[in-house]
């Protein structure tokens, strides 16, 4: 089944079931804290692990203890879809406080 691009209607329900996720132009986005280097970079070869089962994979910016995440579909033109937002809730699993590690 083809990935069609979802309303912004769409995108703004689901999105309030996942706090800290953002609407930006064209693209989810979320910024996660962590408590240092490590425990990012860890967070980071998780996130990589769920982007492969999903075969769908988001932009990632790993700062010191700051791990940075673009998500949206390259093959309908850059739009979200639910792929994004299944892909969202999933990294949000993983956060720390969410009991996933």
């Amino acid at each position: 089944m083809p990935v069609e691009p979802l309303s912004q209607k769409e995108i703004e329900d689901q999105l309030a079931e996942l706090p800290g996720w953002s609407l930006d132009g064209d693209h989810l986005a979320r910024a996660y804290h962590l408590p240092s280097h490590f425990a990012a970079t860890a967070m980071v070869v998780h996130i990589a692990q769920v982007q492969e089962e999903l075969d769908h994979h988001s932009d990632l910016t790993l700062g010191y203890n700051t791990i940075s995440l673009t998500v949206n579909t390259h093959s309908v033109g850059g739009a979200v879809t639910e792929l994004d937002l299944k892909l969202a809730r999933r990294v949000e699993a993983l956060a720390p406080g969410h009991g996933a590690h």
